[in-house]
């Protein structure tokens, strides 16, 4: 189990705890303005290309003082705005108790490539996006439903799974987000090349989102080796051994989520619980 699950879901998955999701935690005045913030593209689009820029800055300095920086920002993140990579069988599991889901465009892709990309879904306890799409939009929630803003989709969950299997299917990995920990808000699609989650944990090893309670798989007699699954790993955890014509995850690296099945035509790659790999059980 990862430290959230110790300390905000009492030893179970803390994901999987509606009191993670509830309405209730955005009475909270702070945590309120640090939604609206997510609302202002313009501000958090700034502050992504900051972002970017300072990570690559940090990555020059010696390592001994990069380390320093780096728990410094983890710690910290872990607070405010930190995410844990979910399968989607369990995102699954966490719209058996939210009450709505609104897609809205990704930050990161904005400032990346350029482009709208609506890669970012708010979940909700409430019904009609609840209190969180009305910090989102500014509101006072007695005129919320007074105002239609084309930027906030308001999807049925059967319509939100099936476009998050579209992600799958297009390579992209399933993430959840807090704002203010433990309330969860968020649920995103990441991949390595475009978002700063991913970037920031992967490429310069500053951790601000956990593995999934899970690891992949590959049973060696069902693998057809067309190394499919490594084309759509964002963490580099497949590899192919051309002596046995085999693809197979070194679960050291393995985040997870699960994608790689998506790409598996044989059906070859299943995920394991975290806590039954030797190698991965303590890796968060």
């Amino acid at each position: 189990m990862c430290e959230f699950c110790m300390k905000h879901g009492e030893g179970e998955k803390w994901y999987l705890q509606a009191k993670n999701y509830s309405e209730d935690m955005l009475s909270d005045i702070r945590r309120q303005k640090f939604v609206a913030h997510f609302a202002d593209d313009e501000l958090i689009g700034r502050e992504v290309a900051d972002g970017f820029r300072e990570l690559d800055r940090i990555g020059k300095f010696p390592w001994f003082i990069r380390n320093i920086l780096i728990r410094m920002f983890t710690r910290r993140m872990k607070r405010i705005h930190f995410g844990q990579v979910v399968p989607i069988e369990e995102i699954e599991r966490i719209f058996e108790f939210v009450n709505s889901v609104v897609r809205l465009s990704c930050i990161c892709r904005k400032n990346t490539i350029g482009l709208e990309r609506r890669y970012c879904y708010a979940i909700s306890m409430g019904p009609k996006g609840g209190r969180l799409l009305n910090i989102f939009r500014g509101l006072d929630e007695s005129y919320a439903d007074a105002l239609e803003d084309e930027r906030f989709e308001c999807l049925t969950k059967e319509e939100a799974l099936s476009a998050l299997r579209s992600h799958e299917n297009e390579g992209l990995c399933h993430t959840i987000w807090t704002f203010h920990t433990p309330f969860i808000g968020a649920i995103c699609n990441c991949d390595r090349s475009d978002c700063l989650a991913l970037r920031t944990t992967v490429i310069h090893g500053a951790p601000i989102l956990f593995r999934a309670e899970y690891v992949a798989g590959i049973d060696n007699g069902t693998c057809n080796g067309c190394r499919q699954c490594m084309g759509v790993c964002q963490f580099g955890a497949v590899s192919f051994s051309a002596i046995q014509g085999k693809s197979f995850v070194d679960q050291m690296w393995c985040y997870g989520c699960g994608v790689c099945r998506s790409a598996c035509p044989a059906n070859a790659i299943k995920l394991m619980e975290r806590a039954d790999s030797p190698v991965a059980a303590d890796l968060w």
